[in-house]
C-alpha cells in the first residue's frame, strides 16, 4: 500500500485504498483490450510467416534459423522450440509463443524476408506516407509499451502513473492497422476508458 499511500498524502488510508481498487478495476478492464490486441497482432506476424516459410513454418528449419539465439535474455528461437515441442498444429503453437516473440519479430532483421514483401498484405490500414521501415519500428516501440503495460497488470503492480488513455490508443491503433471494425467492435465492447477518466 506504501505506493498508494504515498500519492495520497501518507495519512488518508481511505483515499489509498480507494486508489488501490481503482488501480485493480482498471487493471481487469484493459485485459480486454489487450487481449485483443495480442490476438490479433499475433495472426498478422504468422500470416507473414506463413507467406515466407509456408503453412508448417514452426518446423521450418529456414524459420529457425532466422530467429535470434541469445545466450543470455529472452530467445526466440528458444520459445519457439518449446512452443511446438508438443504441438502438432501451427494452430496450437501460435498460443504458446510469448507476447515479445511477436514484437521481437518487428525487428529490423526482418525487414527484407517479411516486411517489405508482406506488411502491407497482413497490415493493410497503415499509413501509406509511412515507409515499411518506418512503420515497422513504430509498431515495435508500441508493441514495447503495451507490453510493458501487460506485464505491470499481470504482476499487479500499480498502473496509474501511466497515460492510460494514451496506452488505450496505442492498442485501438494497432488492431485498426489489421481490421478497423474489429477495432471499432473493440471499443464498443470495453469499459476500461469509462474507469479510467473517473479516476478517484
Amino acid at each position: 500500500m506504501a505506493t498508494y499511500e504515498t500519492v495520497t498524502g501518507g495519512l488518508d488510508q481511505a483515499a489509498a485504498l480507494k486508489l488501490y481498487a481503482w488501480n485493480a478495476q482498471v487493471s481487469a478492464a484493459l485485459l480486454a483490450p489487450l487481449h485483443v490486441c495480442e490476438v490479433v497482432i499475433r495472426n498478422a506476424v504468422a500470416e507473414a510467416i506463413e507467406a515466407q516459410y509456408g503453412p508448417k513454418w514452426p518446423w521450418s528449419p529456414s524459420f529457425e534459423r532466422s530467429l535470434p539465439d541469445p545466450t543470455i535474455g529472452y530467445s526466440p528461437r528458444k520459445d519457439l522450440l518449446s512452443a511446438r515441442r508438443s504441438a502438432t498444429t501451427v494452430g496450437k503453437v501460435i498460443p504458446e509463443l510469448k507476447f515479445v516473440f511477436w514484437q521481437k519479430m518487428f525487428t529490423a532483421r526482418y525487414d527484407q524476408r517479411l516486411w517489405s514483401p508482406h506488411l502491407q498484405t497482413v497490415l493493410p490500414n497503415f499509413d501509406l506516407a509511412m515507409s515499411v521501415t518506418a512503420l515497422r519500428l513504430k509498431i515495435y516501440h508500441e508493441l514495447e509499451q503495451i507490453r510493458t503495460l501487460r506485464n505491470r497488470i499481470a504482476h499487479h503492480e500499480p498502473i496509474f502513473t501511466r497515460n492510460l488513455v494514451d496506452d488505450f490508443q496505442k492498442i485501438a491503433d494497432l488492431i485498426a492497422l489489421r481490421c478497423a471494425v474489429t477495432a471499432e467492435w473493440m471499443v464498443k465492447n470495453q469499459h476500461a476508458l469509462a474507469l479510467i477518466n473517473h479516476r478517484p
